[in-house]
């Protein structure tokens, strides 16, 4: 099980966390290897700090995108945008796990949308298997968000979440004005 293979991504998600729970050793982070100048590089990189991932709140946040009483209007095209991508066949899908927008993307104990686990398949989800096998995520973690089913009602999709998201991103409305002023002083990465 050394790097990520790609015999993983055609395993079944069960079938990888099984046998990562079998192994816990290969949850170790891998060393990375940085430039050098016998590399031709000019500098080393420095190492990224390793961000916790903990699983989905217990519901999703006010103002998230898959909530379908979350108002119009709060998140970017580009946010939206994110949404209906992992709509789509595991092998199209995005690489990394959906954050809570609710938090900042680099704070420690960031977590998995709840919504998005609520939402998707995540038995076909491709950044669910890739973080178990690249141990971003543990078993019990991964468990915990092919287990979870929202409180909340949520819509069907991504396609069917950004739609709405869309629909009133030029005039929000004052919960969605609130909502925005909320995130503003919550978050500290947006610009």
């Amino acid at each position: 099980m050394a790097g990520c293979g790609p015999v993983w991504l055609v395993a079944g998600l069960a079938d990888v966390v099984a046998a990562l729970a079998l192994t816990p050793t290969t949850l170790r982070p891998r060393p990375r290897h940085h430039p050098s100048p016998q590399d031709g590089a000019a500098f080393i990189q420095p190492r990224r700090r390793r961000v916790t991932t903990l699983p989905p709140a217990p519901r999703p946040c006010t103002s998230c995108p898959y909530k379908r009483d979350t108002p119009s209007g709060i998140w970017s095209p580009e946010e939206y945008a994110k949404l209906a991508l992992y709509d789509g066949p595991t092998w199209s899908q995005p690489p990394r796990l959906f954050q809570c927008h609710v938090h900042d993307h680099d704070a420690d104990g960031v977590r998995v949308c709840g919504g998005w686990a609520g939402c998707h398949d995540m038995a076909e989800s491709l950044s669910l298997r890739l973080a178990v096998e690249c141990g971003q995520i543990g078993p019990h973690i991964a468990q915990a968000i092919l287990d979870y089913e929202s409180p909340a009602p949520l819509f069907t999709s991504g396609s069917e979440a950004a739609a709405h998201g869309l629909r009133d991103l030029h005039t929000p409305g004052p919960a969605a004005r609130r909502a925005i002023n909320k995130i503003t002083r919550t978050r500290t990465d947006l610009t």
